[in-house]
Order: C-alpha cells, then structure tokens, then sequence
C-alpha cells in the first residue's frame, strides 16, 4: 500500500484503555511507549476458534519482524467466564502467546476501534496512524506484504526504530499436566490423557495421577515416529478403536491433532504414531464448489462458495474422499465411535461441522454442518453448527454434541432408507450464538455456557462438561430437563464415566488445573438457576426502514478478484429476530445491499456473512494456470437498536485499507 492511498485517511489510532496489561511484567503501556514500531492490533476472544488459527497465523511474521512489529492482543471478551482476569490469564499461559495483551472487559477499545467481529486486526504505523482494519482469519500473506512496506517507508523517514518490544513472559503454572484436553479409559485400567499444553499424550494409572507411559516428546510440531519422537501440536480428542477395526488398521486409538489439522493414529503396544488424515494445511469449509471455481492448491485463507445458490452441501456432493493424506481439515477437536455409521465420528470445530473418518478405507466425508456457524436444525446437510467440541454415542446410536460457541447440547440421529442413511440434527439445550447462562429446568429454558464435553450416563442420561460455568450439567431426554451434578471446577474441559468403582462416577477433565479427578453421581441432582444471558456488546443506533450496507474488500498485493465465473464476492444475511428485517435478507452476490429494518420492533441481531474470492495474479491481468486461489469470509453478529435518529447506512471492513 502506497503513502498516496493512506495520504486521505490518515487517522491517529485511539489510546489504548483497559482494565490490566498481561505480558509486559507489570508495566501498563500506552501508544506513546509503542511509537516507531508497527503496532498489530489483535482484537480477540479465547472462546473463539477462528481467534486460535490467527494466533497462529501471526507467530512466523511476530518472528521475521521481532525487532519492528509489536503485536498487542485485545482482549475483548464474548462469553461472561473470559472476563474473569484468572481465566484470561490461564488462556494467554495455554495458548502461549507471546505478546502483550490488554485486558479489555468493558470493550472501551473495541468500541474505540469500531471492532464489530472476532477476530479483528488493525495495522497502526510507527507515527501511530490506522493503517489497515482487516476481520477474519487468513490474512498472513497480505499482513507480511504491508509490514514490509511499512518497515521499508520509515526506515527512509527515520521514523522506525528497531529493538527490542515490551512482551516480559509469565511465569508457568502447571505440572505433570498442562492444560489437559480430554481423556479416554484403555481396556487394562489406565487412562489415556492429550497433555494439550505439553503437545503429547500420557498414560495414566488408575489413580489419575501416576504417569505410566508418554506418547510425544513434548515439543511443539508435527513428527511420526516412535513414542519418544513424535510431535503433536494441541492434541485434544481421543477415540479407542474397537478392537476388530483396531486389529485391521493396525492402530488402536486415533488422535484429534488440533492444531495441526491433522488426524494421527497411535498403535499402544509401541507407542508409534502415524497420520492418518489431514495434510496440515488448514481447511476452512467444505471443498464443494472449489474445484468449480477452477481454483488451484487448496490454502489456509480458502473456504467454499457452496452457499451462492442459498442450499449447503450434500452427503455426496462433500465428500472429500479416500486420499485421507491430501485432505485439508481444520482443528478437530473430538472424535468417538459411531456403531450406526461403523466410522469414527468427527467435530471439526474450524469448519464448524462433523466428519467422518473410516480407519480402515481412511475415507474423510462431511457427515453434517453446511460450515456456516450458528444454531440450525434439520437435515444433516443443512444444519448448522458452532465450534462443536465434544462428542458422545448413547444405547440407541444417537451421537450427542457439545455445540460450544452456541452454548448449546444437540443430538445426530439416524434413520436408513434406500437412498442410504439420512442424519437429522436437533437441538436438546440452547437458544443461540449469543445466548448462555446457568440455569436448570426445563431444557428450552435452560442454559450452558461453552460446553467442551459430554458423556453418556449408565441411566441414559447425557452429562456435559459445561466449561464456562465450571459445572457439569445433566440432561434428561426422558424427561427434558436439565439439572447440576456438580459445580466450582475449573474450566471441566472432558468427562467420562467411570465403570470401574461399584457405583459409576464421573472423571472430569480440569483443564485449569492440569489435572483429572473423579466427581460421584449424585442420587439428587441440584438445581441451579443464576439466569439466562446474553453477550453484550454495544448496539448500533439505526433508524427504521432503508439501511445501506457495504462491505470492503480489498485483495492483498499480489492477488487480484477471481471474477472468471461472475462475481466473486458474496452477502448471506438475516436477523434476530426474523421480524427485524422486513427485506433485504438471503444470499446473494455482491458486497452491498438495501436492507429495510422493521420499526415495529426495538432492536436485535443483524448476522451477516460476507466472502470474496482472490486468485494470485496482477490487478487488470489474466490469472495464470494454477494460481492458487483464496476465499476470504467473515461472520458479524451486530446488535442494532431501533432510533429514529440512527444511521441509515452500515460499513463493514472484509479487508479494509485505509
């Protein structure tokens, strides 16, 4: 980006306000303490798995520009359990951020910054002027283009200054464990635990403390090897194959390898890891119509345009296929047997859907979720889903989900007809994206806050790790209930029933404290009601009728739209309630849009989804054979409040330069 397209919209960056500074020793810092470096905003919620992937993205450029770049992560948080300062502190040690963050609960910077999704990134330059707003992930090649050009800039002007940033590390907290993610019984006693934040697996004794075996050496990465030399990267999810299928596939448990997209394979009398799905790079929907854009090698900033004709994707239409080590996938996160399929049943928490992965064929295919995040029932094809984080089967073949981001409990039920097997998805717990709360009773009352586990109970019941809450909560589909088996964990990340006693008790993954421990079954459950909620985030004021929406894009250097097959670009929106938007709903292509807003009703949810489609190639040129081709996307959920003397036009930053 040029000093001429910068030279109209030079805006000082707002200050930098909150509640504590995390990672600077103790040192409250200001902009003036950051002048003469290039300052990445990272606006960010550690509920969010889209935040995680940028987390990610960021590391290799905070590295190639260590002495230039200071990233600041902005803390802004979705759910009321990331505004507690212990909780966020434990989420910047698990994701080993190495950067300052501010501490933002009252979302004074956001609103600074007009941030309006998680995530969002601002570019400041060293004179402290807004440079560059982008939302979503997938930026890291744009953000490696302008940084290097800004670098070059104030080098000449002698308004760089390199050095050293302000990032002073934590110091650590856990133990044997770090930051443990789900656990799974072996059939000789032991327990086998992903040591989420040590990048390896461990062997537990029964008495859930002493260590047997280890499976990783503990280093971050992705090898596979023997037990003292594979790496993992954020394991999360384990499943223990059957032993038929075990015996035939030559591995006993498959691996949920998170962070590095990847599905590995662990043979337990050796400790040998192998993959067995995922090639690492990181998928961000299904690849329905990517091959029909004529897009080349998949990339970690793509996702489908399987939405412009308004139906999502078939069972058929998204299978990726048997080429198990080609396939993209993106942080799964559980994994369990489905006796009704004969396949490992998988929660791709980035793509928001559920997979399947045959051990034996080591086919990967989209079993439900059309990739867009929200809470919809129906048929599995259609369905929507939220970062969906723990898995269970019942007696009956039902698979039951922790849907986290949409607080919420849902259940994948089977029926077989001659077409093959239909899914149909419904939801047992939860309203919504931004409803929570913790409250027992009726199950269409009731809520959770981020669930991360569930389990099924001896009685039939479904136990569920409700994480934000520190609970474990159960659910009753005999009765439709809802009710508290136990409470005051700290961040229950898994739970799992306990056979071995002579009553039935629960383990509980206690992810904030490195450690797994057994809760009994209560014969009286409680039954808690501390409310219903929602996020709150600052309403828009916006007047009834015509509202003007517009969303930026602008492609990185270097890339230029892909309008080969018509208009690359895209808009699905609707609102909460249905009666807020009068027309102006659905998906359509382009980046603009009249909407009518009702006046009948105070206020709600705008949701809208925005995607625009680059390929690599100059901006008026051809695109070359095999370009590799990219999809940005970005979800809003904006609050808006009806006023008559409110704006009649809304802007939105896909890619916004200024």
């Amino acid at each position: 980006m040029t000093e001429t397209v910068r030279a109209g919209y030079r805006v000082r960056a707002s200050a930098l306000e909150g509640r504590n500074w995390l990672n600077t020793g103790g040192r409250q810092l200001g902009l003036e303490d950051l002048r003469g470096k290039v300052v990445l905003l990272d606006f960010w919620t550690f509920c969010c798995i889209n935040c995680l992937h940028v987390l990610d993205e960021l590391r290799p450029l905070e590295e190639k520009y260590s002495d230039v770049l200071v990233t600041v992560g902005v803390h802004s948080p979705k759910f009321e359990h990331e505004a507690d300062p212990v909780a966020l502190a434990a989420a910047v040690e698990r994701y080993e951020i190495h950067h300052p963050v501010l501490d933002d609960p009252e979302l004074l910077t956001w609103q600074a910054y007009a941030a309006r999704a998680w995530p969002t990134l601002v570019v400041l330059d060293p004179e402290g002027y807004i440079v560059a707003n982008l939302s979503g992930e997938g930026h890291a090649a744009g953000l490696d283009s302008l940084i290097g050009e800004l670098v070059a800039e104030h080098e000449a002007k002698g308004t760089l200054h390199r050095g050293d940033g302000p990032y002073v590390p934590a110091e650590p907290t856990a133990g044997n464990l770090r930051f443990p993610g789900k656990a799974v019984p072996l059939p000789g006693g032991t327990f086998l635990v992903a040591d989420t934040g040590h990048h390896r697996l461990v062997e537990l004794e029964a008495d859930l403390t002493t260590v047997r075996s280890v499976i990783g050496d503990g280093t971050k990465g992705w090898q596979d090897g023997s037990a003292a030399a594979a790496r993992f990267n954020e394991p999360q999810g384990l499943a223990v194959l059957p032993a038929a299928v075990a015996g035939r596939a030559g591995y006993d448990v498959v691996v949920a390898d998170t962070v590095n997209h990847r599905l590995r394979g662990v043979a337990l009398a050796t400790g040998t890891v192998t993959t067995v799905a995922g090639n690492g790079v990181q998928r961000l929907l299904d690849a329905g119509n990517h091959t029909k854009r004529g897009a080349g090698e998949e990339h970690p900033s793509e996702s489908s345009t399987a939405e412009a004709s308004g139906s999502g994707p078939s069972l058929t239409e998204t299978a990726l296929g048997n080429e198990p080590l080609n396939v993209s996938l993106s942080s799964p996160w559980d994994l369990t047997w489905s006796t009704a399929l004969g396949r490992l049943v998988v929660a791709m928490a980035g793509t928001h859907q559920i997979f399947t992965f045959d051990p034996l064929s080591r086919s990967v295919d989209i079993l439900a979720g059309t990739g867009l995040e929200g809470l919809l029932d129906g048929p599995g094809d259609s369905a929507w889903f939220a970062q969906s984080s723990g898995l269970a089967e019942d007696a009956d073949g039902n698979i039951w989900v922790a849907d986290s981001e949409t607080s919420a409990l849902r259940r994948l039920s089977f029926t077989a007809d001659d077409g093959g097997t239909q899914v149909l998805v419904s939801t047992a717990v939860g309203a919504g994206l931004f409803d929570f709360g913790f409250r027992d009773g009726a199950a269409g009352e009731a809520r959770l806050q981020h669930p991360l586990g569930v389990a099924v109970l001896p009685d039939g019941s479904v136990a569920v790790a409700d994480t934000y809450n520190g609970a474990v909560r159960r659910y009753d589909p005999a009765t439709e209930t809802v009710s508290t088996l136990a409470r005051g964990l700290s961040e229950p990340s898994d739970v799992l029933v306990d056979t071995t006693a002579e009553e039935p008790l629960l383990i509980v993954v206690e992810a904030n404290k490195h450690e797994l421990v057994r809760v009994p079954i209560p014969k009286e459950a409680q039954s808690v009601d501390e409310g219903a909620r929602q996020t709150q985030r600052p309403a828009s004021p916006v007047a009834a009728g015509p509202l003007a929406l517009s969303v930026r894009f602008s492609a990185p250097k270097g890339q230029k739209l892909d309008d080969r097959w018509g208009d690359p670009t895209q808009l699905k929106i609707s609102s909460s309630p249905e009666e807020l938007l009068v027309s102006g709903g659905g998906t359509s292509t382009g980046l603009t849009r009249e909407l009518v807003l009702s006046g009948s009703v105070p206020g709600g949810v705008l949701h809208i989804t925005a995607r625009a489609a680059a390929c690599d190639g100059e901006p008026g040129g051809e695109i070359p054979d095999h370009a590799a081709c990219h999809l940005y996307q970005q979800d809003w959920g904006i609050p808006v409040t009806i006023d008559a003397a409110g704006d009649t036009s809304l802007t939105l930053d896909l890619r916004g330069l200024d």
